[in-house]
């Protein structure tokens, strides 16, 4: 939930004399789309809610996996140009740069959870400890520890991050940086076999709470949910170290997202049984394909979503991170609140009142929380590049 990763869209684009060019705002509309598709399943699946809605929250939990693709370029091609140009990389503003942005409004509503029980959408937390040390994850079981669930992808994204560094650390020392293509291979072919093998062993289908067993093994752990950031670090792999290809295969940007888009399509039909033992193997990683063909479709200025702009999307993808944390808690809230006034909880009418309540929260946040923070990052990061 996935994290989802969720910086702001800034990545850029080579120009033909291998050059910055200008920022991208493909992405924004991406990552726009899988804040609302993520938003809409967990509407649809944890509260009272129009029956239109069903057609849409169905496949919205794969909006987490697009932020995760999402995130996985955006810090890898960071990362990646980084090594190119300087040939290292500082692990000191990487952990700087990822704690202002992530750390502070995630504290702040786990705060609120712990201190404000009134506020939760469900009855139980898990340990604050998980929370804090981003372990929440793991062997995860909603029916006991559901509220602030959505919380699993950050975990993962956090413990992902962690390593990557390192690993690209040790890969420059032994000057074999382009050899990481070995390691996703690898890593991407270990989460077929590690469902593959939870499934038979740990995974027990065709019983009432299968479902909870299904999530708690196979749906939330760090090992077998790492396609999408993998793809997403394979796509700022090509476009850095494979810049010829690059160029080339971005002539075809509405042919990607066309592509991109049967393969996601050809998903929903692979998932249609979530819990059977192809959707648990073979979905997370074909999804993952199919929006790593779409990011790289928004990164190719051939493209539509390269060309369209849009002020609406851009602010949606800004407050994508604070909409993500907090809006079970509005919703929960809203509902809570305006059911007093007749408004019926799976009317229309309710379903507006949580968008704006949201959206309004979203916002409130990003000015009180992320954007202080943000500067002060900058300020800490300028300083210690002057000592």
């Amino acid at each position: 939930m996935p994290n989802p990763n969720f910086l702001c869209v800034s990545a850029i684009f080579m120009n033909k004399e291998g050059g910055l060019s200008h920022k991208l705002h493909g992405l924004d509309h991406l990552r726009a789309f899988a804040i609302i598709f993520v938003f809409f399943f967990h509407y649809g699946r944890l509260f009272p809610h129009p029956e239109w809605t069903n057609t849409v929250s169905k496949f919205g939990w794969t909006g987490v996996d697009l932020f995760f693709v999402l995130s996985g370029y955006l810090i890898a091609s960071q990362l990646f140009k980084t090594i190119v140009a300087q040939n290292k990389i500082s692990l000191k503003e990487f952990f700087i740069k990822r704690f202002f942005r992530i750390i502070p409004i995630y504290l702040f509503v786990v705060a609120i959870y712990f201190l404000l029980p009134l506020m939760r959408e469900r009855e139980s937390l898990a340990p604050l400890w998980k929370y804090l040390t981003f372990t929440q994850n793991i062997e995860l079981d909603v029916r006991t520890q559901g509220t602030f669930s959505h919380a699993w992808s950050l975990c993962i994204e956090e413990q992902f991050y962690f390593f990557l560094p390192l690993i690209l650390l040790l890969l420059i020392s032994f000057k074999s940086i382009k050899k990481g293509l070995w390691i996703l291979i690898a890593l991407f072919l270990f989460g077929f076999f590690i469902r593959y093998y939870t499934y038979r062993n740990l995974f027990t289908p065709v019983t009432d709470e299968s479902w909870l067993n299904w999530y708690k093994w196979i749906y939330y752990p760090t090992w077998t949910r790492l396609d999408g950031l993998l793809v997403g670090v394979s796509v700022a792999g090509l476009l850095e170290f494979k810049s010829g290809f690059s160029k080339k295969i971005l002539n075809y940007g509405n042919l990607l997202f066309v592509l991109g888009l049967i393969i996601f399509a050809t998903t929903y039909f692979v998932c249609a049984d979530e819990e059977s033992l192809i959707a648990t193997v073979f979905g997370f990683p074909l999804v993952a394909i199919g929006y790593g063909f779409i990011v790289l479709s928004a990164l190719s200025p051939k493209c539509f979503l390269h060309k369209y702009k849009s002020k609406i999307t851009t602010q949606i993808a800004t407050l994508s991170y604070g909409i993500y944390l907090i809006h079970k808690i509005v919703i929960h809230v809203t509902q809570t609140q305006f059911s007093r006034f007749s408004i019926v909880n799976d009317s229309n009418m309710m379903f507006l009142f949580c968008i704006a309540a949201v959206f309004i929260i979203s916002l409130l946040l990003n000015e009180t929380i992320e954007k202080p923070f943000l500067k002060l990052r900058k300020k800490i990061l300028v300083k210690s590049s002057n000592t």
